[in-house]
């Protein structure tokens, strides 16, 4: 089973059906005891950073996420998801993150049209398993306004240009977090969706 985290922000219904179609079974979850029952973890997401971990805090599931991350059970970020596994973001500077990654979230530059919203292309730094049927430079559905900043840039599996390089795709261990939406990202989307399906425990 597959939990999708319900913290009061995102699409969660539209990820719940993507992961449906590629035959696993999905739970959408604010309880903590069904989130540790999940064999993976999707935290899913669009909005506010503080918000978010404000919300996760009240329904006491930030120390569950830390422990299934230290325990290796899969995790996949999307999104504000991703932005989540770090330390700290400018949107919200006094909000402590999952702390899963050493970095932090920064706003794009203003160079760039804000919100980043609409399709971009992905452009692999390295070959896995998760994206080595993907073509490089295929295009990827994005929203947001803050980007990650990894302090160890070995992480950075995927980088999309929007006048600034985005982190599109990050990896450490069992950990995944991606800044575009795979569920809305048509073929290519649920190509990775399928990839990071298949190396779940059965």
């Amino acid at each position: 089973m597959i939990a999708i985290v319900d913290y009061g922000i995102g699409n969660l219904h539209s990820v719940s059906k993507a992961l449906q179609r590629l035959g696993k079974e999905t739970v959408i979850t604010k309880e903590r005891d069904t989130l540790l029952q999940a064999k993976a973890v999707v935290l899913p997401g669009v909005g506010s950073f503080g918000e978010a971990m404000d919300n996760l805090e009240k329904m006491d599931l930030v120390g569950a996420l830390r422990d299934m991350y230290l325990e290796g059970r899969p995790i996949l970020g999307i999104c504000l998801g991703l932005q989540l596994f770090f330390e700290r973001s400018q949107e919200s500077p006094r909000k402590k993150g999952l702390t899963f990654l050493s970095g932090e979230v920064r706003k794009l530059p203003p160079t760039a049209k804000i919100p980043h919203i609409g399709w971009n292309r992905v452009y692999f730094k390295r070959v896995t398993p998760f994206t080595q049927e993907i073509p490089q430079g295929r295009f990827f559905y994005f929203a947001n306004s803050f980007y990650v900043i990894p302090e160890d840039e070995t992480c950075v599996v995927g980088i999309c240009n929007y006048n600034v390089v985005i982190p599109a795709v990050v990896n450490t261990d069992n950990l995944w977090g991606v800044q575009f939406h795979p569920e809305k990202s048509a073929q290519w989307g649920m190509k990775f969706l399928e990839n990071w399906v298949k190396s779940l425990p059965a």
